[in-house]
């Protein structure tokens, strides 16, 4: 079992708690080092680093090759390939 532990921010110094259920959820991610920075440091580090201004994905209209319905594609659908609804994308990968 995992616990909570004080760890100081590499960028303010303030220390702040890395607790069990965080380390839990690094764990599970493959994550190999502890946060350097509190929370207030990251989220500002993010938003300096243009982090949550990203643009929304282009999206292409298509007809899927299996069903037949509208749908829509993170690509340019070219017509020498079928392009299939996220439904049939799914049941052919099974």
């Amino acid at each position: 079992m995992k616990e909570d532990k004080t760890l100081n921010c590499r960028e303010c110094g303030a220390e702040f708690v890395f607790s069990a259920s965080e380390q839990e959820f690094y764990e599970e991610k493959g994550f190999t080092n502890e946060p350097g920075r509190c929370l207030s440091c990251r989220q500002a580090r993010k938003q300096r680093m243009g982090g949550g201004d990203r643009q929304p994905r282009q999206m292409y209209p298509a007809t899927c090759a299996e069903c037949g319905c509208e749908t829509e594609v993170p690509f340019r659908p070219s017509m020498d390939r079928p392009v299939y609804c996220r439904d049939c994308f799914s049941k052919s990968r099974d």
